[in-house]
């Protein structure tokens, strides 16, 4: 299921993650901490010599854009489809207008910091919110792990939401299949 569309589920109806797909978490959460690293290492030169914008930046835009609407509808339990996307896109756009009359060049220093943050942000909450899911084995996708954690801090029993894209529920259920569960 590729859908943005937000699918709670009962406490205990996804399967928990076994060591292979806690495992997978924790490597997809390094990575988007390392991205995030990057991003930190180089926030004071966000433009190249010759006024381009450095290419880390833009490789995490479109992986950005396609993850953004399953963080927040999924991350703080909301239903809004894909305007997050939508409205992360149309931010930038106009940040890159703005730098095109500021500074005559779409690729300006007001975009590339627009994008910065966007990404910073989109990475972190993905990035320990992987790590979370890995470290304490939340069934279902990475982004309900802060609600498995103050469940379990509180007792307070959350629900809990399938991984609609990538490898984890695949993973998941055939680690429980195996085990029996």
């Amino acid at each position: 299921m590729t859908t943005t569309d937000l699918e709670l589920c009962d406490p205990g109806t996804l399967p928990k993650p076994g060591p292979i797909g806690r495992a997978v978490r924790l490597v997809f959460g390094l990575i988007s901490v390392w991205y995030v690293v990057k991003l930190v290492e180089m926030s004071s030169s966000l433009l190249t010599n010759d006024g381009h914008i450095r290419a880390l930046v833009w490789n995490g835009l479109l992986p950005a854009v396609f993850l953004i609407s399953y963080v927040v509808n999924i991350g703080f339990s909301r239903a809004w489809g894909k305007r997050p996307a939508i409205a992360s896109v149309g931010a930038l756009l106009i940040f890159g207008a703005a730098g095109y009359l500021l500074d005559g060049n779409i690729e300006s220093g007001l975009l590339a910091r627009a994008i910065w943050i966007w990404e910073a942000y989109v990475f972190t909450h993905l990035g320990l919110a992987f790590l979370v899911a890995g470290i304490l084995g939340t069934p279902g996708c990475e982004m309900r792990a802060f609600h498995d954690l103050y469940s379990r801090l509180t007792g307070k029993p959350t629900k809990e939401h399938h991984c609609p894209v990538g490898p984890l529920n695949p993973i998941d259920k055939w680690e429980a299949g195996r085990s029996g569960v």
